[in-house]
């Protein structure tokens, strides 16, 4: 797969807000509650940057819109899945798409914390015992003047959670599996406002979907 680079030098480039195009897909009429109507307000396609960076998941609409328009390409899309068509083209549904023209991402330090991303970070297993987790635990509990960051924060299960309670980790003799920190990354932004993703995206999105 082809890294992630920087830009060549002279090629064009746009604002993240210049993404948004203009029309040139005829909408198709489909009444509410349908199946082709859920696929237009429910689907939604990962946009890649020209260097493969992830950037965003569009609607299905203004995927395909982007699609038509030229300004982007299909990376992924699934054969067996749905087809769209126009006029003049038929296009399969994409999973993933990515642009022609690189934009320029503003540079944000730190990644929102969320319940989904704590949990790909720590990949769904809990922080003390290693199962499967479904909670969010604060190391330093908050009664003890803890703080919600990265860095205090850990996915954990129900039972370690209940048995920690408000006490230290010194207090119970327990150990942390893995020093949480602070991800890294334009994907983790993604990352943290998405709660199911497309297994397709998994590779684009790096380890911290896995």
């Amino acid at each position: 797969m082809k890294r992630r680079g920087h830009r060549r030098p002279g090629a064009p480039t746009a604002s993240l807000t210049g993404l948004a195009v203009a029309p040139c897909l005829h909408p198709v009429a489909t009444a509410p509650g349908t199946e082709a109507a859920s696929l237009w307000t429910r689907r939604r396609v990962l946009l890649l940057n020209s260097t493969f960076e992830p950037l965003t998941a569009l609607p299905l609409r203004r995927a395909i819109v982007m699609l038509m328009c030229g300004k982007a390409d299909v990376v992924h899309d699934d054969p067996a899945g749905p087809v769209i068509h126009s006029a003049t083209r038929t296009v399969v549904v994409p999973s993933v798409i990515r642009l022609r023209t690189y934009v320029r991402v503003p540079y944000r330090a730190r990644i929102p914390l969320t319940r989904a991303a704590l949990m790909h970070r720590d990949r769904h297993s809990c922080a003390y015992c290693g199962g499967k987790a479904d909670t969010v635990d604060h190391v330093v509990p908050r009664s003890r003047g803890g703080d919600h960051s990265w860095e205090n924060c850990v996915a954990a299960c129900s039972t370690c959670n209940h048995r920690k309670a408000d006490r230290l980790l010194a207090e119970l003799g327990w150990t942390l599996r893995l020093v949480p920190t602070s991800p890294k990354g334009q994907h983790w932004r993604l990352l943290a406002v998405l709660n199911d993703l497309d297994p397709v995206w998994v590779r684009y999105l790096g380890e911290g979907a896995a």
